[in-house]
């Protein structure tokens, strides 16, 4: 089947990046058409673009293996998730004095929004703009148009994030890899929509990311978001740590997945074989000395998803708790931890209902493409690259009447038919007979008469 209408996406990991194609149906759900994905830890570091050259060539064959899927329809343009460090939400509000007979009008609304739009923080670039709160005169209202009120403020989250972040996107994809962006999007509140429910952020929740590189912290309350927070610590910082007790990489991340707990049992006397360096041999490691060095780092990863937490003021007002996810959240024990120092329910959550089709079921529970679904949900942009249409050949009339050509003129060119040669008649056989008869007669009176002529000499 040739797909010549689909949204493409690459989530820009720190430890490997995905990419994904999908279409959107008519219920709103998606149907993913192909996936793939390019380890990215030579090129990408917390979050943001380290190499543009590296890049720029993983992007291209994860491109290629994307196209595989897709009938000989190019990809033209691809949706890219940032979710990098310096990324945060601030505040930003926008206020207009009415008069005492002033009523909100959608173009009232619509110059709030873009007088927001045309802010530009000092030294930093705005990546998106959620839907603003609005409040009349000092009460929130959900629905403002239609309702008479002296002043308006319109407060809105702005996320930013620094200048390279966007540049060194722009040079890797559409410059080195020469494929045009159709957006850049923030990646934790795409995350965000394909996880938490509407219910779930009227309540109050708190979206934890869990990745290699970095730790993203989602707040919402009321329906809204209150805050968005990168922090630049990941779980490949235990997998370094792990190193330190003289393995390789893999190795390490091996045990961490295996065995690592954020809480360590001191009183266990169990040890783990580990393969030494180029596979010469097998060493043990005890269990606490391994659980030590990971809990050391998952308490410092942890103390700062806290304070983030705190500064909101929600902690104690999460109703619907905190949803964990991302590779790190595999880590043992973390939850429970998670749940003995905030005091609120935590729990790992699927893609929510609704956003894949029935068919596509098997990656909701995948924490490893969730970014890259909620990518694809926010595409609005066909990214299928655009062939024209061969013209189809025209057929030529054939017309049946030769033209008539002039006598005079065709008498120079044209040759003139001649007549084939008559065959002899065949005589019959008695004018055969008389014929010869008669020559033999004429013969005989000839001889005789020349007999008598020379007698008639010799008298």
């Amino acid at each position: 089947m040739a797909y010549t209408d689909f949204i493409a996406a690459i989530d820009l990991g720190s430890s490997h990046m995905v990419g994904m194609v999908g279409v959107k149906n008519a219920n709103g759900s998606l149907t993913v058409v192909n996936y793939a994905e390019e380890d990215s830890s030579s090129c990408i570091r917390r979050g943001c673009v380290y190499n543009v050259k590296d890049t720029a060539f993983k992007i291209k064959r994860l491109i290629g293996k994307l196209e595989s899927k897709l009938d000989g329809v190019k990809i033209g343009k691809v949706y890219i998730g940032l979710g990098g460090q310096s990324i945060r939400s601030i505040d930003h509000t926008v206020s207009k004095v009415l008069g005492t007979e002033g009523v909100v009008t959608e173009e009232l609304i619509k110059s709030l929004d873009q007088e927001c739009q045309n802010f530009h923080p000092d030294m930093l670039n705005v990546l998106a703009i959620d839907s603003p709160s609005y409040y009349l005169d000092n009460r929130y209202e959900p629905n403002p148009v239609g309702v008479s009120c002296s002043r308006i403020e319109a407060r809105y989250k702005i996320i930013i994030g620094r200048p390279s972040l966007r540049t060194s996107v722009i040079n890797s994809v559409a410059e080195q890899a020469n494929i045009e962006v159709a957006g850049i999007l923030v990646s934790p509140l795409a995350l965000a929509d394909v996880k938490l429910g509407d219910n779930e952020k009227d309540l109050g929740c708190a979206l934890i990311d869990f990745g290699a590189g970095v730790t993203s912290v989602t707040v919402y309350k009321n329906g809204k978001l209150n805050s968005l927070t990168v922090i630049p610590l990941g779980s490949n910082l235990i997998t370094r740590d792990i190193m330190s007790l003289h393995v390789v990489e893999a190795e390490a991340e091996r045990l961490k997945v295996t065995y690592g707990r954020t809480k360590n049992d001191k009183d266990t006397d169990l040890s783990v074989q580990v393969s030494l360096a180029e596979g010469y041999g097998l060493r043990e490691i005890k269990m606490g000395e391994l659980n030590n060095v990971v809990e050391a780092r998952a308490n410092e990863i942890l103390e700062n998803v806290y304070a983030r937490l705190e500064a909101t003021g929600l902690t104690n007002a999460l109703g619907a708790g905190v949803v964990i996810t991302g590779g790190g959240a595999a880590l043992k024990g973390l939850a429970e931890a998670m749940r003995e120092r905030l005091k609120v329910d935590v729990h790992f959550s699927p893609i929510r209902k609704g956003v894949l089709s029935n068919s596509d079921m098997i990656l909701s529970n995948n924490p490893e493409y969730a970014v890259a679904i909620g990518l694809l949900k926010k595409g609005t942009q066909n990214c299928a690259s655009y062939v024209p249409p061969k013209p189809e050949p025209t057929p030529t009339p054939i017309d049946d009447k030769q033209p008539e050509k002039d006598d005079n003129e065709n008498k120079g060119n044209v040759k003139q038919p001649v007549d084939p040669p008559k065959p002899p008649k065949k005589k019959g056989w008695w004018k055969t007979i008389t014929r010869k008869a008669e020559d033999l007669g004429r013969g005989l009176f000839d001889e005789n008469e020349e007999t008598m002529s020379n007698d008639n000499k010799k008298i």
